[in-house]
């Protein structure tokens, strides 16, 4: 089973830019994506060959995921109960036989910290969330986490250690997700390269490889003997970030 994870930055516009062709190259059994940007009750969008299941954001233009998948799912759920994050349309759960599909946007800090306290409620709820799925089976989580665990997940992590998405806050709730029982799984099958997904696009950032590794794919243990391959898909274009993958043995 191949998965594939992007945040697309608006789905229209990476649709536009080529991103169809990507999914269609890899062959993959679902398509994970976030802030899709789109808007509920206006004009459907289909990737054919695949059901989408769509979450959007109140507020327009905004955030939003979607999972696309060719394999039927057991059950939906959209949001993670929890109003106040559901209203930003942050979560689609899929369930399959063998596992739960989750793909998520994580909430930025912003500039100044300013919306940390409510980025760490939100890591208090998913856990919780995801704990709950784990005690019915394995899941793969995957998505714009909005964080650079280590140093090595940053081009330049002494000038950015009280920043959005590398604060020692923010570090510590993604030891603290793990610590449930998640491994980063291309993490812990590549310890020593460096390797990111998201560039600013300020300057030459990307060119210059000047990177955050914010985008990952999450894994219970008793499901890593499943995981063939996990990569960071860098070279491909269409968005501030590229796309993470997934091929699991099921």
């Amino acid at each position: 089973m191949k998965l594939i994870s992007w945040n697309v930055n608006g789905l229209r516009a990476a649709l536009g830019k080529g991103c169809a062709d990507v999914f269609a190259a890899g062959d993959y059994d679902c398509i994970c994506l976030q802030e899709t940007k789109l808007q509920e009750g206006l004009l459907p969008l289909e990737i054919p060959g695949y059901q989408g299941y769509l979450h959007y954001a109140q507020k327009k233009g905004y955030s939003g995921t979607a999972i696309f998948t060719r394999r039927e799912p057991l059950s939906v759920r959209y949001g993670i109960g929890t109003p106040d994050f559901d209203a930003e349309g942050r979560t689609v759960t899929l369930e399959f036989p063998d596992f739960w599909l989750v793909t998520m946007y994580v909430p930025n800090s912003q500039r100044g910290l300013v919306r940390l306290p409510f980025r760490l409620e939100w890591e208090a709820a998913i856990r919780q969330y995801l704990n709950g799925l784990q005690a019915v089976k394995p899941v793969v989580v995957c998505g714009d986490l909005n964080v650079a665990a280590e140093e090595i997940d940053i081009h330049d992590p002494k000038g950015n250690r009280k920043n959005a998405g590398f604060s020692d806050e923010e570090r510590a709730a993604f030891r603290e997700l793990k610590g449930i029982g998640l491994a980063d799984v291309w993490r812990e099958a590549n310890p020593d390269t460096r390797k990111y997904s998201w560039w600013a696009y300020w300057g030459t950032a990307r060119e210059r490889n000047l990177g955050w590794r914010i985008d990952y794919f999450l894994v219970s243990r008793p499901f890593v003997d499943k995981v063939i391959a996990a990569e960071i898909l860098d070279q491909v274009q269409g968005s501030d970030h590229c796309p993470v993958t997934l091929e699991l043995n099921l």
